[in-house]
């Protein structure tokens, strides 16, 4: 027997024997449990988890799920995933059995979050977070049958609308803002580079080579629990120097020169990103511009670049994006002009081809002796 009565709480505890991953024996003991019942499936669970056993139920593979990750993940994706998690699938799976839940199953749990009337954004995350459980299942636990697999995938990984500023809509906005004042800096690096927020707060003097006119992003900022967390950037790809315009090295230079005696390893914009968000709305509203996120300043200038004939694979490598096809599913449609170009060009060339193999008698000849 294993489940044990607490005499002196008036609970019930389990204590019983395993081996870990190591193949090592140890002893589990978990106490205050309201009944027996609880305690004996609570160690049930356990083991499932220690074999590898598919039979565990979902609320106890989550955990096995971030056990593993932990080394993967960085401490915000971890969080945001729990979040997601915890509050849209356990509450529909957390109590069945990994083997069991069907294809059927991942469809009618797609049909409730359709209901609830969340973006086509957010359906595709939540479809993603089921997606890594299972496929995890699969690839390290031996789960037999993935069922993500025979369903498809719900939402869309692209909104159907991306917002953005066109440069006149940028300049109306930013010239309500104090020309060389902490906003008006964080502002246009935001436009002129297209980092993202958490990249720009995590900048420190040093990051920014006066000389030639260069910005290095190797690190990015959030808020926690109250704490400044400075981490490594979202993806491999995202640690870049960037080449920046002379005007906005001067711009950042004049803004350091004004801070008394600034030193190298502090933030130049040592702020919360909700403080930008409040700032930027307000000056929205001044301006009479459409309203966007701060991260749709990223989009709007990678919307400028495009605009300007930029090739993707340049855009690519200055927003830091991991793969190609993120910037050309993003930002491909606003290249409205390039089949017309294409086609421009080929008319060209057929009609020089076509000049060129006339007869003599048919060639023009004006304007020669």
């Amino acid at each position: 027997m294993s489940v044990y009565k607490d005499e002196q709480r008036g609970t019930w505890y389990c204590m019983f024997r395993y081996n870990d991953w190591t193949g090592r024996q140890k002893q589990k003991c978990k106490r205050g449990f309201k009944t027996k019942r609880e305690a004996k499936e609570y160690e049930e669970q356990f083991m499932h988890t220690t074999e590898a056993d598919m039979n565990m139920k979902v609320g106890a593979f989550v955990e096995t799920y971030f056990r593993d990750k932990q080394g993967e993940l960085k401490e915000r994706s971890i969080k945001n995933k729990r979040y997601m998690i915890e509050r849209h699938i356990l509450p529909y799976f957390e109590n069945k059995s990994m083997n069991e839940i069907t294809p059927a199953d991942i469809i009618q749990w797609q049909n409730k979050m359709r209901e609830a009337g969340y973006s086509q954004t957010y359906l595709r995350m939540l479809q993603n977070q089921m997606t890594a459980l299972f496929t995890h299942a699969s690839n390290i636990y031996n789960l037999t049958n993935n069922p993500c697999k025979k369903v498809k995938k719900m939402g869309k990984s692209d909104a159907d609308k991306m917002d953005f500023w066109t440069y006149e809509e940028y300049q109306q906005f930013i010239n309500t803002i104090e020309a060389g004042s902490r906003y008006y800096v964080l502002f246009e690096i935001l436009f002129w580079t297209g980092m993202r927020i958490g990249e720009l707060l995590a900048l420190l003097k040093s990051d920014v080579n006066f000389q030639e006119n260069k910005i290095s992003i190797s690190k990015t900022y959030y808020r926690a629990e109250g704490k400044d967390v400075i981490t490594t950037p979202k993806t491999e790809q995202s640690v870049r120097t960037i080449d920046i315009p002379e005007f906005l090295t001067q711009e950042i230079k004049e803004y350091c020169n004004k801070l008394y005696e600034f030193p190298d390893s502090e933030r130049l914009f040592p702020i919360v990103g909700e403080a930008v968000q409040h700032k930027m709305v307000r000056h929205i509203q001044r301006a009479g511009v459409k309203k966007i996120r701060v991260h749709d300043l990223r989009h709007s200038a990678c919307a400028y670049l495009a605009h300007q004939g930029v090739a993707p694979m340049v855009i690519k490598e200055r927003m830091g994006h991991k793969d190609i096809k993120i910037t050309l599913n993003t930002y491909g449609h606003l290249y409205p002009n390039e089949q017309k170009k294409v086609a421009d060009m080929l008319n060209r060339k057929r009609n020089e081809a076509s000049s060129e193999n006339a007869p003599a008698g048919n060639r023009d000849i004006s304007g020669t002796d």
